[in-house]
């Protein structure tokens, strides 16, 4: 098994980290975590749900740090992604992770099941 270095957290893999999920124990360190402030703002939003605005506003900061920009062409191709699978019923966010991820070379972490079968895909229920 090769050493990952660098991940694409989605929304669902950060959520299992700050949960403490056992399943999500080796993520927790001693990787480099990628994402973008879309899955921040869903991860923002499900805090508030749960936890309230306290927490929400602490994780946001917490993860900001690992945010990567993206350009018009992500877009395109996330629109593409999620077009050419619409059965799967992908989120606009999701999509722009997915192909976030494998422009930077790195695997799409997630426990989303809809992503379970796809290429370039750490899947962690």
């Amino acid at each position: 098994m090769e050493e990952v270095n660098s991940l694409f957290f989605d929304t669902y893999a950060l959520f299992e980290i700050i949960k403490g999920s056992k399943n999500y124990e080796n993520y927790a360190r001693g990787i480099s975590i990628i994402t973008t402030k879309l899955n921040l703002l869903e991860l923002h939003y499900a805090l508030l749900r749960v936890k309230g605005k306290e927490e929400a506003d602490f994780y946001f900061e917490e993860f900001n740090q690992f945010c990567v920009r993206y350009n018009d062409e992500v877009l395109k191709e996330a629109s593409e992604f999620r077009l050419n699978n619409y059965k799967r019923d992908l989120s606009y966010i999701d999509c722009v992770g997915y192909i976030v991820a494998r422009k930077l070379g790195v695997k799409f972490l997630t426990g989303d099941q809809q992503f379970k079968e796809f290429d370039n895909v750490e899947f962690v229920k």
